[in-house]
């Protein structure tokens, strides 16, 4: 394939792919079809390439429904994961080989429902950041490096119709067909840009990402969107209750909760509390006809449940009702710190500063040299000596990366030694 691609002039004309050279793979829905692909797979050379697609907005959780992966010497291959009770042997194959991927984020988690999880990764996305481009979605950084445009007509499809039609498989071939290519070409350039180490550190502790707490974390329910509205304890209760019957029912359903009932309809419920399915019906206005209407539906079509999952709040003893969200020991919003802590919001004001000079001069975005989070917990409550050592130590246990604290912790001292 790389012969077939234009030069390294960025100047070049662009080439929309339409569908994959080699043509769309079968995809492999069989054990036969699936020791084809451990065999063709195991005896290819250099990294493979991987994506995965979900069925978001159509089904419940983040499922993969379709696993991509295109190695040197072995093709693309497309592998169904339903009709396998586990992908092992597909992870062994694959253990012992960097995995290509873009915004690597996104398909771990849903990658490792099936066993999947990478020892050695490539990101993409993540490297077009810290090599400052300005656009990092995978059309947009194929036209920088290679001169390719995709065709994305099928990106937000519902992956789990079965059978998939062939231009759905056409588009999911493409994913794969140049990311091992795009991996050499990004790779050189950080080299010359002298990121590569701080890329390979990013790269490293992406291994380990296992994605936001799921719907089976004891206090999920208070991820609900507008919960900090809900003042009262037995409110809270309620929507503790009415949440977890949302979650029943979309599992059952295998549908996104949201398409249930959604969230500010929770929330109305639970600060009204209704005791009869006359008084379930609200005033309150979805953000869209389609919301509007789910939430007509929805509260229509189980309004046993609801009234149910209401009367267990109501019925609840004092001391079982759950307790307000504590904050932790994470820092008030920026916008609180003047009248809270004078000093602190002066050092938060300098390093803001210095960051985005420093983010201008190496070209990489903000949130990259630092997560603000991070940056926000060292400045509010700082080390009580702010010496580069005790600084870095700080950063370290927070999770930042050496190159990240190499670049920042001097940005970080000046402020807390000058604003104390």
């Amino acid at each position: 394939m790389s012969s077939d691609l234009p030069d390294d002039d960025p100047g070049s004309d662009f080439h929309r792919l339409e569908a994959p050279p080699e043509g769309v793979p079968t995809v492999v829905d069989t054990p036969e079809a699936m020791d084809d692909a451990l065999a063709a797979l195991a005896g290819g050379e250099g990294p493979v390439a991987v994506d995965a697609e979900r069925a978001s907005g159509y089904r419940y959780g983040q499922k993969a429904y379709l696993v991509q992966l295109r190695r040197e010497g072995a093709g693309t291959w497309l592998i169904d994961p339903v009709p396998f009770a586990d992908l092992e042997a597909l992870d062994q194959v694959l253990a012992p080989t960097q995995w290509v991927l873009h915004a690597a984020t996104q398909d771990i988690p849903c990658l490792a429902e099936l066993g999947l999880r990478p020892r050695s990764l490539f990101d993409t996305e993540l490297g077009a950041r810290l090599a400052g481009l300005p656009r990092v979605g995978l059309s947009a950084v194929l036209e920088y490096y290679l001169g390719y445009t995709l065709a994305k007509e099928h990106s937000a499809v519902d992956w789990s119709t079965r059978p998939l039609p062939e231009p759905w498989l056409r588009y999911a071939a493409l994913d794969v067909e140049l990311l091992v290519t795009l991996r050499a070409r990004m790779e050189r350039d950080l080299r010359e840009q002298g990121k590569l180490e701080w890329a390979e550190q990013e790269f490293a502790a992406l291994c380990d990402f296992t994605g936001p707490p799921g719907a089976d974390e004891p206090d999920a329910w208070r991820r609900t969107t507008g919960i900090h509205r809900l003042r009262r304890r037995r409110s809270l209760a309620a929507l503790r209750e009415l949440w977890l019957t949302r979650d029943a029912i979309a599992r059952e359903r295998d549908v996104p909760p949201g398409r249930v009932l959604p969230d500010g309809t929770l929330l109305d419920l639970a600060q009204r509390m209704p005791a009869q399915a006359s008084a379930l019906a609200s005033e309150r206005k979805e953000s869209s006809r389609t919301r509007q209407r789910r939430a007509e539906q929805g509260l229509l079509r189980h309004q046993r449940a609801w009234l149910a999952a209401v009367r267990t709040a109501a019925e609840l003893a004092e001391e079982d009702l759950p307790e307000p969200a504590r904050r932790g020991d994470a820092p008030p919003p920026p916008r609180a710190w003047a009248d809270r802590d004078p000093a602190a919001a002066d050092r938060l004001t300098e390093v803001r500063a210095a960051l985005a000079e420093l983010s201008e001069r190496l070209e990489i975005p903000v949130e990259n040299l630092m997560t603000p989070d991070v940056v926000r917990r060292v400045l509010w409550t700082p080390p009580e000596d702010p010496t580069a050592e005790s600084v870095e130590q700080r950063l370290a246990e927070l999770g930042a990366r050496p190159w990240q604290r190499e670049l920042v912790v001097p940005v970080l001292v000046q402020a807390l030694q000058a604003h104390r």
